[in-house]
């Protein structure tokens, strides 16, 4: 279970699979404590006047941290430098200083330029492919809509395999783990139905496969009750 601490806590709203899974993941890597807050958007708790209070948006996930004047903050990339910046320096663990690269540095530069990679350009085409309602009129037209994106899908999978085989390392920075590597793994589970799913291209099968292995993924994926298939 997540770590609870009255005098240091830090607020998680999350419903499973989601785009929560990427700051779960970290806070469970950087050993915080923190409470999770279970938003049921099958029953549209996320639209509630409560929830809309807290954030406007009506999206999943919310981070809300009390050891920094009840900051809230959304967005999944946002909350991952966040928490990176201000807590994994300071994490139970000082192995876990890697997670933010010094300002300026070449680690630091690579984390942004994935970072924005991921959430700008392959999350943005994973909406597309989930709900290509959105872009269109028709039944029809949502079809087309899907097909193309799970191509653009497969060519930045392809992309992004090519270059873990040139990263140095098990991880997309080399050979430390970052948060870009949480966020991929999460995006990459959401591939799992397509007709090339990320585990079957030849890098990324290997790659998912140690980030699979990790407490805090395992520990995320139990927390949220997520079972099999995994990714």
């Amino acid at each position: 279970m997540p770590k609870k601490d009255s005098h240091n806590m830090i607020q998680l709203y999350y419903s499973p699979g989601t785009a929560c899974l990427a700051p779960h993941f970290l806070l469970e890597e950087l050993g915080l404590a923190y409470e999770l807050v279970l938003v049921d958007t099958s029953k549209q708790q996320h639209q509630t006047e409560a929830y809309l209070k807290l954030n406007p948006k009506g999206k999943i996930p919310l981070l809300i941290d009390q050891n920094n004047a009840d900051l809230s903050l959304t967005e999944s990339a946002a909350i991952c430098l966040y928490l990176a910046e201000k807590y994994a320096t300071h994490a139970t663990n000082a192995a876990n200083a890697h997670f933010n690269p010094a300002p300026a540095s070449l680690q630091r530069a690579q984390l942004y330029q994935w970072m924005m990679y991921l959430s700008n350009t392959l999350q943005a085409e994973l909406l597309s492919y989930f709900y290509p309602e959105r872009l269109c009129d028709d039944a029809d037209s949502a079809a087309q809509v899907k097909t193309h994106a799970e191509e653009r899908v497969a060519q930045m999978l392809t992309y992004i395999d090519t270059q873990l085989s040139h990263s140095g390392g098990d991880f997309l920075l080399g050979v430390d783990i970052s948060i870009a590597d949480l966020f991929l793994f999460m995006l990459c589970r959401w591939t799992r139905g397509m007709q090339k799913p990320a585990r079957a291209y030849p890098q990324l099968a290997g790659y998912l496969e140690r980030m699979f292995n990790r407490p805090s993924i395992q520990n995320s994926f139990a927390q949220e009750g997520i079972s099999a298939p995994y990714y």
